[in-house]
C-alpha cells in the first residue's frame, strides 16, 4: 500500500518569543543608585557548633547591591538564590557564625551581580537563650535580638568586608538619685528613734533602701574586619552585667528577693550602664584591633516619668582604651 507523500511545505513549530531583558536595557534618568534590593526576608536559620547544640534564629534579612547608572534594574531573584545557598551551607557546618552567614551572603552577592562594586546584608534575629535563676536553678528561655551586618567592596582578589555582630538585651536598673533621696530619709529616721551612728551605716549597708526601677534595654554592636572574631554570648553577657541586675521570665520567691536586693545594691544611671559596657568591651575584647568600631547605646523606660532616658557613645576601640586609660 502506497503512503501518501508528505507535503513538502511541513508547519515550522511555534517558537515561545524571547522576552526582552528589561533589567539590563537603559534607564529614562542615568543615575547611580546606592542601595536596591529586597528587604524582609524571612528565614529559619540553623548554626551548627561543636560539640554544642545548633544556634536557631528567627531572622529577617535586608540584601541590597548598588546599581550602575547603565542598568535600569538589578536581578533580584539572584539575593533569594543566594541566601539560601548560604543558609544551606551553615546547617552543614561550613559557617559557625551568625556575622560569617551575612559575610558569605555579601561575597556571594558580588558574584552573581557582576555590574554590582558593592553588597550589603543586614539580618535582625530572635535569638532564644536557655538560662537558670540565680537561687533556685529554675530552668527559663528569654529571647534576645540579634543583630548582624556585613559590606563587601570589591577588591582583587578578594573582596573587601567589614562585618559587625550586636544584640539587644533586657535589664533591670536602679535610680541612685532617689535612693539617696530615701536614704538621706531613713538616716534621720532612724536617729529619731535612738539608733547608734554605727548601728545605722551597717543596717543601710545591708538592706539598700528603696528607690524606683527601671527595664532597662541596652544595645552593642562590634565592627570588625571579616578575619576577626566577635563572641556573640561574650556580647550577651556583657550587656547583661551592665545594667543593675539581670531579670528572669520566671522568678520564685528566692530568686525575686535576690533579683531586687542585687539591684538595689548596684544603683545605675542611664549614662553608668553605658560607660561600664564600654569597661567591659575594652577588658574583653583585647584582641581586637584598634580600628573595630564599637556602638553602645542605653534605654531605661522610666518607672516614675512619662519620658525614656537615654544615651550612647560610638568610638573605634582604640578611643576606648586610650580613653578608660587616662581615667
Amino acid at each position: 500500500m502506497k503512503m501518501p507523500e508528505e507535503s513538502s511545505q511541513m508547519t515550522a513549530p511555534a517558537c515561545a518569543p524571547i522576552l526582552p531583558d528589561v533589567q539590563s536595557s537603559s534607564p529614562s534618568v542615568r543615575i547611580n543608585l546606592t542601595r536596591v534590593g529586597v528587604k524582609n526576608v524571612k528565614k529559619l536559620i540553623e548554626v551548627s557548633r561543636p560539640k554544642k547544640r545548633p544556634i536557631i534564629f528567627i531572622s529577617n534579612f535586608d540584601v541590597y547591591v548598588d546599581l550602575p547608572k547603565s542598568l535600569k534594574g538589578a536581578n533580584l531573584s539572584r539575593n533569594f538564590e543566594v541566601i539560601d545557598e548560604v543558609l544551606q551551607e551553615a546547617i552543614e557546618g561550613q559557617v559557625k557564625e551568625v556575622e560569617q552567614l551575612c559575610s558569605q551572603v555579601a561575597i556571594k552577592l558580588l558574584d552573581r551581580h557582576e555590574y554590582a562594586d558593592r553588597t550589603e546584608v543586614l539580618m535582625k534575629s530572635q535569638f532564644m537563650i536557655k538560662r537558670e535563676t540565680p537561687v533556685s536553678q529554675t530552668r527559663c528561655h528569654e529571647v534576645v535580638m540579634v543583630h548582624a551586618r556585613s559590606v563587601a567592596v570589591r577588591n582583587e582578589p578578594r573582596p573587601y568586608v567589614r562585618k559587625s555582630i550586636g544584640a539587644e538585651v533586657t535589664g533591670m536598673t536602679a535610680c541612685p538619685c532617689a535612693q539617696n533621696i530615701m536614704k538621706e530619709r531613713a538616716i534621720t529616721s532612724l536617729r529619731e528613734l535612738g539608733m547608734e551612728e554605727g548601728k545605722i551605716e551597717r543596717f543601710l549597708k545591708e538592706v539598700p533602701m528603696a528607690t524606683h526601677n527601671q527595664r532597662g534595654r541596652g544595645f552593642l554592636c562590634l565592627e570588625t574586619d571579616d578575619v576577626d572574631y566577635v563572641s556573640l554570648e561574650k556580647i550577651i553577657d556583657i550587656l547583661k552585667g551592665s545594667m543593675s541586675a539581670r531579670i528572669f521570665e520566671l522568678l520564685k520567691r528566692g530568686d525575686e528577693s535576690h533579683v531586687v536586693l542585687e539591684a538595689h545594691k548596684n544603683p545605675r544611671f542611664v549614662e553608668d550602664c553605658v560607660r561600664e559596657i564600654a569597661k567591659k568591651v575594652v577588658n574583653e575584647f583585647s584582641h581586637l584591633p584598634g580600628d573595630a568600631v564599637v556602638v553602645i547605646r542605653q534605654t531605661n523606660e522610666e518607672s516614675i516619668h512619662q519620658h525614656d532616658a537615654y544615651a550612647e557613645r560610638r568610638a573605634t576601640l582604640a578611643e576606648l582604651r586610650m580613653e578608660i586609660q587616662e581615667g
